[in-house]
C-alpha cells in the first residue's frame, strides 16, 4: 500500500484550489527561480559571481529530485491503489505528472543553453486559458504556457504504471552542462547505429543530430530510449546546410549500390538518401521558422508522454524566440500522422 509519505504528498499537490501544500509550494519556487536565474548559469567558473551558477546548479538538482518523487508517486498510485480512488485520483496525477516531466527536461536544457531571448514573448494568456491548481500555475511557467490547446488531453483509458524520464540530448562537456550521464553515451550509441546502416533513425535523427544537437530530447522507459523530439530553430538556414553539406556527405556514405541484394527495407533506406528532398515554401518557413520532429516507439502507449515530448521542445524553441513550427511528413505514412494527430 501507499506509505503515509506517500499520501501526504498526494494531498499538498492537490491542497486546496488557491492554496497549495509545501511539496507544491516547493517545486513552483525552485522553477520559478530557475527560470528567473538561468542566465547565471553559463557564468564561467573562474568569473566573481560563479557562485550565482553553482547555486542555480544545486537548485536545479533539488527540483529533479522533486519531480522524479512525484513521478514516482504517480507509479506507486496506479500499481497499489483500489481501483476505485484511481479512476477519481488518476486524471490529476497523470496531469502534473507529464507537465513536470517536461518542466523537469526543460529546467536540464536551461542548464546547457545561453538563452539569446527572454523566455516570456509576447502578452499574457487570457485567464480562461489556463487551468488551476498547480497544474495551472506550473503550465504559465513553461514559455508555451499561453497555447492552452497544448495542455489539454483526455487521460488514458487504462493507466499505466510505467515511469518516463525526459532529457535533452546534449554532450556532457557544455559550458554549465546539467545533461543526464547518459547523453552523451545515447548519442554515441545512436550515431553507431547510423554508421553501421542507415535505419530508420538514422533517416529520421541524422541530420538533426549532426546540425542542431540542442533542440534534440529523448524519452527513456525502464527498456531504454523509447522516443525522441528533435527541432531546428531557424529551419531555413538548416535545410539548407542540410541539403548542401550533410546529404551530400551521406550519398557518399551510402552510394545508390549499397543496398542492392540486401533486404528492401536497406535498399529503401538507402535510396532514401538519394532521392530529393521537398522544398519547403517560403510562406511556410516565414510564418513557422522552425522545424520539428518527433516519434515514440510503438510499445508507448501513453499518449502523455508523448505530450510531454512536445511541449519539452516547443518550450526550448519558444525560449530562444521561435514564433511557430512546422513539421514534416509523408501523405502517405500512416503512423506519423495518426501520432501527430494524437497529440492533437
Amino acid at each position: 500500500p501507499l506509505t503515509l509519505e506517500e499520501v501526504r504528498m498526494l494531498v499538498e499537490l492537490f491542497y486546496l484550489p488557491y492554496h497549495h501544500g509545501a511539496l507544491a509550494q516547493e517545486l513552483l519556487e525552485h522553477f520559478r527561480w530557475l527560470r528567473a536565474n538561468s542566465l547565471s548559469v553559463g557564468v564561467p567558473a573562474t568569473a566573481p559571481d560563479a557562485c550565482g551558477g553553482t547555486q542555480w546548479r544545486g537548485r536545479a538538482q533539488s527540483f529533479q529530485l522533486l519531480c522524479k518523487r512525484t513521478c514516482r508517486l504517480h507509479s506507486r498510485l496506479v500499481s497499489t491503489a483500489g481501483r476505485a480512488l484511481l479512476y477519481d485520483l488518476h486524471p490529476y496525477l497523470w496531469d502534473i505528472r507529464n507537465l513536470l516531466l517536461a518542466a523537469s527536461a526543460f529546467v536540464l536544457w536551461l542548464g546547457c543553453q545561453s538563452i539569446t531571448a527572454p523566455i516570456l514573448l509576447g502578452r499574457d494568456a487570457e485567464p480562461w486559458a489556463r487551468r488551476g491548481g498547480l497544474f495551472g500555475e506550473l503550465q504559465a511557467l513553461l514559455p508555451v504556457g499561453n497555447s492552452c490547446d497544448l495542455f489539454y488531453h483526455p487521460p488514458p483509458l487504462f493507466p499505466s504504471s510505467q515511469l518516463y524520464l525526459l532529457r535533452p540530448l546534449l554532450p556532457l562537456d557544455k559550458v554549465g552542462a546539467l545533461a543526464w550521464r547518459g547523453c552523451s553515451e545515447v548519442s554515441q550509441k545512436l550515431q553507431a547505429q547510423l554508421s553501421h546502416a542507415p535505419t530508420l533513425p538514422g533517416r529520421l535523427l541524422g541530420s538533426f543530430l549532426s546540425l542542431s544537437p540542442e533542440y534534440t530530447f529523448v524519452l527513456e522507459d525502464e527498456g531504454g530510449p523509447c522516443g525522441y523530439a528533435a527541432g531546428a530553430l531557424h529551419a531555413e538556414g538548416f535545410l539548407q546546410q542540410r541539403d548542401s553539406s550533410w546529404l551530400p556527405a551521406i550519398r557518399h556514405k551510402y552510394p545508390p549500390d549499397l543496398g542492392t541484394g540486401g533486404s528492401a527495407l536497406g535498399q529503401e533506406a538507402v535510396l532514401f538518401f538519394h532521392s530529393e528532398p521537398l522544398a519547403v515554401p517560403q510562406p511556410v518557413l516565414r510564418r513557422f521558422p522552425s522545424l520539428v520532429q518527433l516519434g515514440t516507439a510503438p510499445r508507448v502507449l501513453d499518449v502523455g508522454a508523448s505530450r510531454s515530448l512536445a511541449l519539452c521542445l516547443l518550450s526550448a524553441l519558444r525560449a530562444n524566440g521561435s514564433r511557430g513550427v512546422f513539421c514534416q511528413v509523408s501523405d502517405t505514412d500512416r503512423q506519423q500522422l495518426s501520432f501527430y494527430s494524437k497529440l492533437g
